[in-house]
């Protein structure tokens, strides 16, 4: 079982929501708010969790600790499919946040990996806007043309363009 908060848990694929408690920290993102802890329906096939790391691959805090957990994420790379995960680069080796420009490279090498897997579904998170430090506003535009496959989290759902 996993914790996440109401903003997260819808994005987790088919869910059983088995109880609803104050949360301390979403496992997901780190927000505080309610706390949802949940097992996933063994007949849906899971999506890949794609999450904000560092180009260190410490998965120590927020999604990547989530990722690292529960997705198959690997300590120690950064970048790529690991497991049932995907990690974007948001911060570099020494844990610095980088520049939009950096992380726009990154998110485009996702979502051409995401294209070239259209049989498989991906779970965006909310990368960057949490230890990172940059807003949706800046982050979100970067997913505009993600393929279908890619359920967005709702703060970026609102830049995804309607071309699909």
């Amino acid at each position: 079982m996993i914790t996440l908060c109401e903003k997260c848990y819808p994005h987790h694929g088919a869910i059983e929501v088995l109880t609803v408690t104050p949360i301390v920290n979403c496992e997901a993102c780190g927000s505080s708010g309610r706390r949802h802890v949940f097992r996933s329906d063994p007949r849906s096939k899971p999506p890949i969790f794609v999450f904000g790391s560092n180009l260190a691959g410490r998965h120590g805090k927020g999604a990547a600790l989530h990722a690292r957990k529960h997705w198959g994420a690997i300590y120690g790379r950064g970048i790529g499919r690991q497991g049932n995960s995907f990690a974007i680069p948001t911060k570099d080796g020494g844990l610095h946040t980088l520049p939009l420009s950096e992380i726009q490279q990154y998110v485009n090498g996702f979502l051409f990996y995401a294209r070239e897997h259209p049989e498989l579904t991906f779970q965006v998170t909310a990368i960057g806007t949490g230890l990172a430090g940059y807003s949706a506003d800046q982050i979100g535009p970067m997913f505009a043309d993600a393929p279908a496959n890619c359920n967005l989290c709702d703060v970026f759902e609102g830049f995804r363009t309607e071309n699909l």
